[in-house]
C-alpha cells in the first residue's frame, strides 16, 4: 500500500494540465451500451474508478481497448455487441458508486437488468432511490432482493413520462437521461442536476442521436428515438481537479496556471478564492492564480451546481486553517464530509464542527504529522495541508486518493513541491 510524504514550505509555480472529469467520463462510458458499434472515448483519466467501469463493460460483454489508434493513452475504444449479459455483480459495483450508472442503459435497451446496490466513499448516505423513481415512472417494474436491484420492462421498452426528482441527484438525473433516450415518446425530468457532467452526458449522447433539450437546466426534455449510433467523444475538463490545483497554487503563495481549467464550470469556487483575496483570473487556455498572503475570513456554504461544490470543502478549509481570523463552513449535502476535520487538527488545525458547520480559526502555520485519509476529497486535503506544513507530512491510505487524482503528487512536483509517492 502506498503513501504519500510531503515536505512543506515551497510556493507552487508553473503550468499544470488538468486531466479529463472522471465524473463526466464514467456516464459516457456507461452510455456506450446504448448502442451497438464501436465507440472512442478520448481525455479520460487513468484512474481506478475508469479502469472499475471498463472491467464491469468487459464483464457485460464488451471489448474494451485503452488506446485508440494513433496511440492516445487517454481513448478506450469500446466495441459493444448486439447482445450483453444485463447483470453488474457486486465484486465489480462494491468499489465504486458509479456502477449504478448502467442500470438506466442495460434497462433502456434490453428490457432488463440486475445490479448491485453500490458503494463509494464512506461519506454518508447515497441512496439510489431518485433512480429507482424515475425508472418506475418510465414503466419499469422493481425489485430489490439479496442487495441487487432487478429491474424489467413488461413491454419491452421504456415509455416517457413527466418526473420530478424529490431532490437534485447528478447520477439519477444521468440514469434517468440516458433510459429517456431511447424510450417511446417524450421524457420531462424536472428538478434535475445541473452539474457540467450531466451537460457533457447529454452532447454524448446527442452525438449518437439523442433528442435532448435543456440539460444545465433544471428542466430537460427528451425525445425518445428507437435506436442510437456509435459514439465519438472528449469528456471534459475535470474541474474539481482543477479546482484542487487552484487552491493549492492559493494556498503555497505560488503563481499557477492550470492548463485546460474551463472558468465557467468553477465560477463559485473562484468567487471564494477570490472573497479570501487571492488573484484569479481565466487566460487563454486555462485559469490563473496568484496567492497574496494568509486567507482572509469567508463563509462557505456547499451547494449543488453551480453553488460551491461540496467536493472542494475539505481542499477549501486546508486554505482557510492556515489563513487570518475565522471562518464558517456549512456542509449541506453529505452528513459525513468532515471526516477530514481530526486529521487537520493533527497537524495543529483549529476547527471546530457543531452539526453541519464547522468553524475555521486561522493558525499561523501546521506542523507535519502522519495522517490517514477517510475518503477521495478528504485525501487530497490533507495533502494540500502537507505543503505548507512545517516538517513531513505523511498521507496513508492513499488509494483513496487514486480513485479521483491522476498522478496528483508528479503534478503538484513538477510544480516545485517537495512531494513524493512511497511503499507504507
Amino acid at each position: 500500500m502506498d503513501k504519500i510524504v510531503v515536505e512543506g514550505g515551497p510556493a507552487l509555480r508553473g503550468e499544470v494540465q488538468v486531466s479529463g472529469a472522471k465524473n463526466a467520463g464514467l456516464p459516457v462510458l456507461a452510455a456506450t451500451l446504448l448502442a451497438e458499434g464501436e465507440h472512442v472515448v478520448t481525455n479520460l483519466p487513468d484512474l481506478a474508478d475508469v479502469r472499475t467501469m471498463g472491467r464491469l463493460l468487459a464483464h457485460l460483454g464488451c471489448e474494451v481497448g485503452r488506446a485508440a489508434a494513433g496511440g492516445d493513452a487517454r481513448a478506450a475504444v469500446l466495441r459493444v455487441p448486439a447482445l450483453l449479459r444485463p447483470e453488474a455483480p457486486y465484486e465489480l459495483v462494491k468499489t465504486m458508486r458509479a456502477s449504478v450508472l448502467v442500470l438506466g442503459p442495460l434497462l433502456a435497451r434490453f428490457g432488463q437488468a440486475r445490479v448491485s446496490l453500490p458503494g463509494g466513499c464512506a461519506i454518508g448516505a447515497r441512496p439510489i432511490d431518485q433512480h429507482l423513481k424515475a425508472l418506475a415512472a418510465m414503466g419499469a417494474e422493481i425489485a430489490i432482493d439479496h442487495g441487487y436491484v432487478n429491474a424489467r420492462v413488461p413491454g419491452g421498452r421504456l415509455r416517457g413520462t413527466d418526473f420530478v426528482f424529490d431532490v437534485q441527484t447528478v447520477t439519477g438525473t444521468e440514469n434517468a437521461l440516458m433510459a429517456a433516450a431511447l424510450a417511446e415518446g417524450r421524457t420531462t425530468l424536472r428538478n434535475c442536476a445541473r452539474e457540467p457532467e450531466v451537460a457533457d452526458l447529454a452532447r454524448a449522447l446527442g452525438a449518437m442521436g439523442a433528442r435532448i433539450e435543456g440539460a444545465g437546466r433544471t428542466e430537460i426534455q427528451v425525445d425518445g428515438v428507437e435506436r442510437l449510433g456509435a459514439l465519438h467523444h472528449a469528456v471534459i475538463a475535470d474541474r474539481i481537479e482543477a479546482g484542487t490545483l487552484l487552491v493549492a497554487g492559493a494556498l503555497t503563495g505560488g503563481d499557477v496556471l492550470v492548463r485546460g481549467a474551463d472558468a465557467a464550470h468553477l465560477s463559485a469556487l473562484i468567487e471564494k478564492l477570490r472573497e479570501a483575496g487571492a488573484h484569479v483570473e481565466a487566460e487563454a487556455g486555462g485559469v490563473r492564480v496568484r496567492g497574496n498572503g494568509p486567507a482572509r475570513p469567508i463563509q462557505l456554504r456547499t451547494a449543488p451546481h453551480p453553488g460551491f461544490p461540496t467536493d472542494m470543502q475539505a481542499q477549501m478549509m486546508v486554505l482557510l486553517a492556515v489563513g487570518a481570523g475565522s471562518s464558517v463552513v456549512t456542509e449541506t449535502i453529505f452528513e459525513n464530509r468532515y471526516m477530514h476535520v481530526l486529521e487537520l487538527r493533527r497537524l495543529g488545525a483549529d476547527v471546530t464542527v457543531d452539526g453541519k458547520t464547522a468553524v475555521v480559526k486561522g493558525v499561523p502555520k501546521l506542523s507535519g504529522a502522519p495522517v490517514m485519509a477517510s475518503d477521495l476529497r478528504a485525501s487530497a486535503a490533507l495533502v494540500l495541508a502537507g505543503l505548507v506544513a512545517s516538517g513531513t507530512t505523511e498521507v496513508q491510505r492513499v488509494y483513496h486518493l487514486d480513485r479521483g487524482y491522476e498522478r496528483l503528487e508528479e503534478k503538484l512536483s513538477a510544480l516545485g513541491a517537495r512531494i513524493r509517492r512511497v511503499k507504507a
